[in-house]
């Protein structure tokens, strides 16, 4: 099973850059798309809807910043849209692919701010908040895989300069004990689990230079010797966020 996630900095945008056109070359089973910058009634184009998935979208209450989508190539037992988190659900942060026998979600974090800031509390709230959910679904019978533009990177091996990185958001020393606490729940980091380089970043701040690795997929440790292959797509540049490809030794059932 195919799982492809990416940060789009607007799906129109990633669009025009041919990031529908490399979807179609390749075979997978689950596109997660975050930060969508529209709403779903907006995209009138059919190449927003490919006939071999079911596309499902989740809009923030204004249908202009955040929201995701789901495509899924089996039709799922059922969509879940937010987290039961009233304040943050109202912003298009997470959609969930519901089967039998494992979860899909896609899920958008706040990007936060400087130290002290209201942003960066929302951030922290959210995270908190996050923590417990993801405790929580760990008694579910099923497995999962939460794809994220996570706004977190983990280490230091996540980061290409860490020094500048260490008091900007997404670094903090409190970001990555939260990591550390949500990998104690049951959980690992799918990508660092068969990668291990140095030199694998996601996104690109400013464009170049100064990389970090903020985008990835959670996923249950159930499915810790169920992860095949991953990769980081670089060739082509859809966002300032590249594509995160991940291969699991699992099929979705109904």
């Amino acid at each position: 099973m195919r799982v492809i996630s990416l940060c789009a900095d607007g799906i129109k945008s990633a669009a025009d850059k041919g990031f529908y056109d490399w979807i179609r070359e390749q075979d997978v089973d689950f596109i997660c798309v975050q930060d969508l910058r529209c709403a779903e009634h907006e995209l009138q184009s059919d190449a927003f809807f490919p006939p071999e998935y079911n596309a499902y979208f989740y809009d923030s209450v204004e249908g202009k910043d955040n929201g995701v989508a789901i495509y899924c190539r089996t039709l799922p037992k059922a969509i879940m849209t937010g987290l039961g988190f009233r304040e943050f659900d109202m912003e298009g942060r997470y959609i969930q692919a519901d089967y039998s026998n494992i979860s899909v979600g896609c899920l958008f974090a706040p990007t936060g701010g400087d130290t002290g800031s209201d942003e960066q509390a929302r951030k922290t709230e959210f995270l908190r908040l996050l923590q417990s959910h993801l405790g929580k679904i760990r008694n579910k019978r099923r497995e999962f895989i939460i794809c994220g533009g996570w706004n977190i990177a983990h280490t230091a091996q996540d980061v290409e300069d860490t020094e500048r990185n260490s008091t900007r958001s997404g670094f903090l020393a409190e970001e990555r004990q939260w990591m550390e606490e949500v990998i104690k729940l049951g959980y690992v980091d799918a990508f660092r689990e068969i990668n291990s380089d140095t030199d694998e970043f996601t996104w690109w701040p400013g464009g170049e230079g100064d990389g970090l690795r903020t985008d990835f997929h959670l996923a249950s440790s159930g499915l810790k010797y169920a992860i095949e292959y991953g990769a980081i797509y670089k060739s082509q540049a859809f966002s300032s966020h590249a594509p995160v490809i991940m291969d699991y030794d699992i099929e979705p059932t109904v």
